[in-house]
């Protein structure tokens, strides 16, 4: 499993002009499934990202988690985080998992962020959405379950 984690003032996702989600202060995580992801993989993602501590306090520029402020999350699908550009031109998708699958483990990473006690709301999957943000930062942090980079 895959993230691109940005830290914001608040973000929001719109599905054909209506918002159907809206966080302040907190955690725009945007996740990707991979094939061989499993519950494993949500686990320790959802440990990570509870935990991460990218927040200022106590005069220190990353000190706390989204966890501690307290502050909120907004999951955004996003499978072409897997995407491999390494051959010609066009990302394959390959590495990705089917989306019924890959539906199901990112409701799971949902509920347990929701299962650390984090105000959680997400995009809607397979759909096609608007994403906007106030980057706090900007700090934007890279995870992968199986420690890619």
């Amino acid at each position: 499993m895959r993230a691109v984690v940005q830290r914001v003032k608040e973000a929001w996702v719109r599905v054909g002009g209506e918002e159907v989600a809206r966080i302040g202060q907190g955690l725009l995580i945007l996740a990707g499934v991979a094939g061989d992801d499993g519950p494993q993989d949500v686990s320790y993602l959802a440990q990570k990202l509870a935990h991460l501590r990218i927040f200022a306090g106590d005069g220190r520029l990353m000190h706390l988690s989204v966890q501690e402020l307290p502050g909120e999350v907004l999951v955004v699908p996003q499978f072409t985080l897997l995407g491999d550009c390494r051959k010609g031109r066009r990302p394959s998708f390959d590495a990705a998992a089917p989306p019924e699958r890959a539906e199901k483990l990112f409701e799971d990473l949902a509920a347990a962020l929701a299962g650390y006690g984090l105000k959680v709301a997400t995009g809607r999957f397979r759909q096609m959405m608007e994403v906007g943000l106030v980057n706090d930062g900007p700090v934007t942090v890279l995870l992968d379950s199986k420690k890619a980079f």
